[in-house]
């Protein structure tokens, strides 16, 4: 199997969905990093969306998200899911590189 891995600069768009549970400390901390994360990459079409999965738990299943947080990476495919506060950024940039 032939796999390339595009860098995450060569993509054109991001489109990620934070899941959360309501206010909980490790879902702040997670929408926190995640809104600093997005800032460091200010210079890349990244679209977000914060889910709440005590209102909107139909969505989660959806994904397949069974924990919370979770970072849902929705494009460009394939779907990837990262799953925690997302406090360690440098893992969190290498895991967006493509697989193709």
């Amino acid at each position: 199997m032939n796999t390339t891995r595009t860098p995450i600069h060569a993509v054109q768009e991001f489109v990620l969905r934070l899941y959360v549970a309501g206010n909980s400390p490790n879902s702040l901390k997670a929408r926190n990093n995640l809104h600093n994360w997005v800032s460091a990459n200010a210079d890349k079409n990244i679209k977000t969306e914060i889910v709440d999965v005590l209102t909107h738990r139909e969505l989660a299943l959806e994904d397949g998200v069974l924990l919370t947080p979770a970072l849902v990476r929705l494009h460009p495919p394939p779907m990837l899911r990262i799953i925690g506060d997302l406090s360690n950024t440098t893992l969190v940039s290498e895991l967006l590189v493509i697989t193709s």
